[in-house]
Formats: C-alpha cells, structure tokens, sequence
C-alpha cells in the first residue's frame, strides 16, 4: 500500500517496522534513494504516507509516524537486499538457536535461493532466510 507512494516521490520504500509499547505504537517507515535521503525527503514522504494511512486506516488505534533513512548501519528487511551486501560485516538474529546461538556477526558471502552464508569466527555458516528474526548491515 506504500509503496506506490513513495516510488511517486522518486524513492524507494526499504522496509516497514510496526513496534507497540502498551497503548502507543510507532510506525517507522525506512526510504532510500539513489543519492541518499535528506530530511526535506523525509518530509515529503511523512506528508504522503500520512494522507494514504488517513484514507486506508489500516491500523488500529493511535501510532506515531516516523519517515527514516535507513542509515549506515541499516536493517535489512528483505532477502532480496542481502545480494546488494555481499562482503560487508552483517549482524543477524535468527527467531530459535543455531549451533547454540541466535545471534550472528559475520561477512556475507553468498544469498541465494533463500539460504544466507556467512563466515562467523573463522567458520561458513548457512541459514535458512525464514529464521531471521532480524538483520542489519555491522557499521
């Protein structure tokens, strides 16, 4: 639903975090574009974004609404961006343990076909993209 929106303003939609704390929650839309983000981006992005949820009103209750680039240290939502990383440092937390661990800090070799494979303390790991909870590029 946001997407169109922000493509219209010649950026490209990151990735969506929907966070609840009790009876508040936060909306934080991460763009991007080819030259990077500036606040004036930001702003223009807020304004749409906020009209569209306004008409849709496709979440319950009150939210905040945040329009953010997504940082040098930016998360990683989809297992198509982690192609566009190979061989940075790459932090990961998967949902249930692996070897022991849930959370990993390595360099992104490969991602393909749904298996993402790093090089974690001297070692090649594969894991399975559905058991990322979350990711983001190590700055």
């Amino acid at each position: 639903m946001l997407r169109p929106t922000v493509q219209a303003l010649n950026l490209d939609l990151w990735g969506v975090e929907y966070l609840t704390r009790g009876r508040s929650a936060l909306l934080r839309i991460y763009i991007d574009g080819p030259e990077g983000v500036t606040i004036d981006d930001c702003e223009r992005v807020s304004r749409q974004v906020s009209a569209v949820l306004d008409v849709e009103d496709p979440l319950p209750g009150e939210y905040t609404l945040e329009v953010s680039s997504p940082g040098l240290d930016r998360p990683l939502f989809y297992f198509e961006q982690f192609g566009q990383f190979v061989g940075e440092v790459v932090n990961l937390r998967l949902r249930g343990p692996l070897n022991g661990r849930r959370k990993f800090k390595g360099v992104l070799e490969k991602a393909d076909a749904g298996i993402i494979s790093m090089t974690v303390d001297n070692e090649q790991i594969e894991i399975p993209y559905d058991q990322v909870e979350k990711a983001n590029i190590a700055f």
